[in-house]
């Protein structure tokens, strides 16, 4: 006789963590599987890993206080996602606020700089540089549609907000790329 072995689906375990006193084997195996993914969720977000870092090891905390949680309206992955997503926000505008402050009160001369938002002609633009010049949200936005493949349920999910407002607010967002960088293929 032949005995069939499954793995507890990411639903099961974040019950079962939930009713866990502390970080038991439930939990660690939650964050065993969304390790990788948080961090590049992450990385991608953020933009460097050191950034990537803090961020991912930020979501695991707040995932485990907040555990218990999980109401399973949306899957285990899109709601660790969306925790991703705000601790990622968050911290990118905290960060364009300090350099923000930093570089107003540092350098005089900030405001002689030539504007970098356009590369020069012929040179080659990147995708991160050209993401940069949107918002956090929208720019967020774009990263998890193309870059991780979310639908825009699961993303109207993590941004709290409609499919359509979300396609929506996809569609804008890829309009004000192409209004700034014309040339280039968004």
């Amino acid at each position: 006789m032949l005995l069939e072995v499954t793995s507890p689906s990411d639903e099961q375990l974040a019950a079962e963590a939930a009713r866990e006193g502390s970080d038991g084997l439930a939990f660690q195996t939650l964050v065993e599987r969304y390790r990788q993914r948080v961090w590049r969720i992450c990385y991608r977000l953020m933009g460097n890993e050191q950034d990537a870092q803090d961020a991912a090891q930020e979501v695991f905390v707040r995932l485990f206080f907040q555990r218990g949680r999980f109401a399973g309206r949306s899957k285990f992955s899109t709601w660790v996602h969306g925790i991703a997503l705000r601790v990622c926000l968050t911290m990118r505008r905290g960060r364009g606020r300090r350099q923000r402050h930093e570089t107003a009160a540092g350098d005089a001369t900030w405001a002689e700089r030539p504007n970098t938002s356009a590369p020069a002609p012929g040179l080659e633009l990147d995708l991160y540089q050209m993401l940069d010049t949107l918002d956090e949200e929208d720019r967020a936005l774009l990263i998890l549609k193309y870059a991780e493949g979310y639908t825009f349920e699961e993303l109207g999910q993590m941004f709290d907000m409609t499919t359509s407002a979300c396609k929506m607010r996809v569609m804008r967002a890829r309009e004000k790329l192409q209004q700034r960088f014309p040339g280039e293929r968004v």
